[in-house]
């Protein structure tokens, strides 16, 4: 399990660079005019992660199988998007398919590139997009109520409780908050996504800045990380014109440019870091002589299911999990060393997952 993440934001921030450089692909026109992006670019790419890399040497694997993320190219929004403007209506059917939302905001001066409302402000930027998504969910949310009248006379129990989930997010939509600030109880979560409402999506902010600004940001960057801050929301500070220099690189001239340019790591490494943590998202893996592979699935997951992500048969007749945590795996030298050393436990149907675990599971055919 890996997950969708939608990229928005104005016309000409910079989100078709961005996605082309992430995903290494021309799959997305990037072009200096609005609407240059009219179907959602859908692109795969995999988690980098050395940890898979040193499990796979130790173990000898023939193969090495990241996990991957996905990412939604999807066209500029301008104001009035939720009336339509624009091509806003597909655009936010568009958003409703995806787990979360990386928000690319323009925090660059250039004279060659227009903004669509002619100034460069990223937090205003943010207010305007955000400002549509709120109303577009008020619409849905008041056709909604109207559409459950005759089941809620019937006294129906999903109909009440989605009556009840659905004026919380009105109250909160009316006070001109998102509705990812409705505090929803574990029991309720379920409905709740099933609303699909576009604020209740995580939202990361993605400042893009100008490529001598990539390693500490700028003035603009610091107001978005302020405004993340308040909105307890998460924010990277990429320079999409670095990343896609860096995917036309051959790797081995990767590292020597990001030093050159003051950076540790790709930009990509950092989104996917900040996008995995506002998900909740952890990895697993299982190492053997044919491959090293990585899963991903949410913090907290019982063992059974995450088998399950491997495969159906493996939750159904789920048995044990043998575990090996990462650093036992590394610092022992791999499994048999592991096992000798007692660092192998056996896991029942209880066991919650945790970031790092080299898994094997066992299971009834």
């Amino acid at each position: 399990m890996g997950f969708r993440c939608g990229i928005v934001g104005m016309p000409n921030v910079g989100k078709s660079t961005l996605f082309n450089a992430l995903t290494r692909t021309a799959a997305a026109q990037a072009a200096n005019f609005p609407f240059c992006t009219i179907e959602p670019n859908v692109g795969e790419v995999a988690v980098p992660d050395d940890r898979l890399d040193r499990l796979a040497a130790i173990a000898g694997s023939k193969q090495i199988i990241p996990t991957r993320l996905t990412f939604v190219d999807i066209a500029g929004l301008v104001k009035g998007a939720s009336k339509g403007e624009g091509l806003g209506n597909q655009f936010l059917a568009n958003i409703r398919e995806v787990d979360a939302i990386a928000h690319v905001l323009r925090c660059f001066e250039d004279d060659d590139v227009t903004h669509v409302d002619g100034r460069v402000d990223p937090v205003a930027d943010a207010e305007t997009i955000e400002t549509e998504l709120m109303l577009a969910d008020l619409e849905s949310v008041d056709r909604r109520l109207a559409n459950l009248s005759r089941k809620l006379r019937g006294g129906e129990k999903e109909a009440l409780t989605q009556d009840r989930l659905l004026r919380a997010a009105k109250e909160a939509l009316e006070a001109g908050r998102p509705a990812r600030t409705v505090a929803v109880d574990a029991e309720d979560l379920r409905e709740w996504r099933l609303l699909q409402l576009l604020t209740s999506k995580p939202v990361l902010y993605v400042c893009n800045v100008e490529e001598e600004n990539a390693a500490e940001g700028n003035a603009q960057s610091a107001r978005v990380m302020e405004m993340a801050a308040r909105e307890g929301a998460a924010a990277v500070v990429i320079s999409a014109a670095i990343e896609a220099e860096l995917s036309q690189l051959p790797d081995e001239e990767r590292d020597a440019f990001l030093a050159e340019m003051g950076l540790e790591e790709p930009g990509l490494d950092r989104l996917i870091r900040a996008g995995y943590g506002l998900l909740g998202l952890i990895t697993y893996f299982t190492v053997g002589p044919k491959e090293a592979r990585a899963w991903t699935i949410a913090q907290g997951t019982k063992a059974p299911q995450a088998a399950g992500v491997i495969h159906g048969d493996f939750e159904k007749g789920f048995i044990r999990a043998e575990t090996i945590a990462y650093d036992d795996f590394t610092s022992l030298g791999g499994e048999q060393p592991a096992k000798e050393a007692g660092r192998m436990r056996a896991e029942g149907k209880t066991y919650e997952v945790a970031d790092g675990d080299v898994l094997h599971f066992l299971f009834n055919r």
